[in-house]
């Protein structure tokens, strides 16, 4: 619980950022650590609540006043470890993490919530610092084979939780390193990837076999996989949602994705920027209000571009949690990132008509009108346009940050795996109906939180040992222990 009575003595505390005009220099992270008397203060500041909350706002399962009350009493080594026990990637949670834990934390009803996130951050950081992180490789093999297909967040935690299991994990991968989304869709500003990689080369020396430039079903038969004992499908929710509106099609009209993977790959010295992928000098309009648009407008501003607007088409939410949003429920409030503070020009409540283009083809501006939600009582809310509210916007790039509108199935259909309505693979728990194969992470619950792909990641890792093996000592929520790191 933290320090007795530490909650009235101390204030919440994140971390700072370095200036802006120092940091749109370069893709590099730019918070600055707080010092340890301050984390220890953070760690005290979580109150003998009596039901902690937090535990079940995080997907995860998180044993959040345990790691900060050994935070606190300076135990830093057993705060990794409860923090290790249910998280294996908490140095991607707590820079990615949208925090629902927060949200659900006691101490946010009267005052600001413990900073979970911050805490989970700098135990691991200081677990990597000190040493304390080894690859731990199962003392024997079980002589059974499983393919992971897809090394994002859900398919690199259950690759982890199957080869500690003693099975031989064959994770694939098709773009030319692992990590999906987590490398190519995240900005080197929010996690520099040498992160991914550190942790990449403590799963290889434990044993998981790691192939990239592999897509299965296309460069890789699906023939092959019959080699394994179980499959297990993460491959994500990657079709974009696109704009059908006129004009779609006019050069300079991207979707986020291309645009934010391609200044990854420049990042990363796998790929040279693009005229049409790069902001530099142009008036910028991206349309999407969620952390995909954050990202484009923080890569935008990188890039030196003239101005950037965002759009979002739903209302402005307030700045405080609602009726409709009651505690310990994600609130939806109005979010600040850092990259909107980096210099942007926010729309609400607005909706893109028409895109205009020149004689090139080349996309010079877009036509927007107003609209407002009508809420009719026991009905979904009406999305209706006010007259006279047309307006024309010059720009020379539109991002789509639209998000996903569920996986890419050729693989899935060659596996005779079923889909349900939204395209996303259908499962009994983890399982298909194809009994030795299964999925975990957005491919089966749709675009979500990487909290919610690790633990899809573990939970179905779970499952599949127990279906090779008649029973598992894996964790799950339900049974979570306390394994050394």
């Amino acid at each position: 619980m933290g320090k007795l009575r530490g909650f009235l003595e101390y204030n919440r505390e994140d971390e700072s950022n370095l200036p802006v005009k120092e940091r749109v220099q370069n893709y590099k992270e730019f918070t600055v650590a707080p010092s340890e008397e301050k984390l220890k203060e953070q760690g005290g500041r979580c109150m003998d609540c009596g039901v902690p909350f937090c535990h079940s706002g995080c997907p995860l399962g998180n044993l959040i006043p345990d790691f900060n009350d050994a935070v606190y009493n300076n135990e830093w080594q057993k705060a990794l470890r409860i923090l290790h026990s249910t998280n294996n990637f908490p140095e991607f949670t707590g820079r990615l993490c949208p925090a629902p834990c927060e949200a659900a934390c006691v101490l946010g009803i009267i005052n600001p919530p413990v900073s979970i996130e911050l805490i989970e951050k700098y135990i691991v950081e200081r677990g990597f610092s000190e040493g304390w992180i080894k690859p731990s490789p199962p003392i024997s093999r079980t002589g059974k084979k499983v393919a992971v297909v897809g090394s994002g967040p859900a398919g690199l935690a259950a690759a982890q939780q199957l080869n500690r299991a003693g099975h031989t994990v064959t994770l694939f991968e098709r773009d030319e390193k692992v990590g999906g989304l987590l490398r190519y869709g995240i900005p080197d500003f929010k996690m520099e990837k040498n992160v991914i990689d550190r942790r990449v080369k403590i799963l290889v020396k434990e044993g998981i076999i790691i192939k990239t430039g592999i897509e299965v079903g296309k460069n890789y038969p699906v023939e092959k996989l019959e080699e394994f004992d179980a499959i297990l499908l993460s491959g994500g929710a990657t079709v974009r949602r696109p704009l059908p509106i006129p004009g779609s099609d006019l050069k300079g009209v991207v979707q986020a994705m291309d645009f934010l993977k391609l200044q990854n790959q420049v990042v990363d010295k796998l790929a040279k920027t693009t005229t049409d992928l790069n902001a530099k000098g142009k008036d910028v309009i991206v349309i999407g209000g969620g952390d995909t648009g954050s990202d484009c407008i923080g890569t935008s501003n990188r890039h030196g571009a003239n101005s950037v607007t965002n759009f979002e088409i739903m209302p402005m939410p307030s700045k405080e949690r609602s009726e409709e949003h009651p505690w310990p429920f994600w609130p939806f409030k109005l979010k600040t990132s850092s990259s909107h503070e980096e210099g942007i020009h926010r729309e609400w409540s607005i909706l893109t008509k028409e895109f205009i283009g020149d004689k090139d083809g080349n996309v010079i501006g877009l036509k927007t009108v107003e609209v407002e939600w009508v809420k009719t009582p026991g009905q979904r809310p009406e999305l209706k346009e006010k007259p006279g509210s047309e307006k024309q916007w010059p720009c020379d790039m539109a991002l789509l940050a639209l998000g996903f509108l569920g996986p890419e199935n050729t693989l899935v259909d060659q596996l005779g795996v079923e889909t349900d309505a939204r395209t996303n693979v259908k499962s009994n728990g983890y399982q298909t109906n194809v009994p030795h194969v299964f999925a975990a992470g957005d491919i089966r619950r749709g675009q979500s939180l990487i909290v919610w792909a690790i633990s899809e990641g573990r939970e179905a890792a779970h499952q599949i040992d127990t279906f090779l093996m008649g029973t598992s000592t894996l964790p799950t929520k339900e049974n979570g222990d306390l394994p050394s790191v």
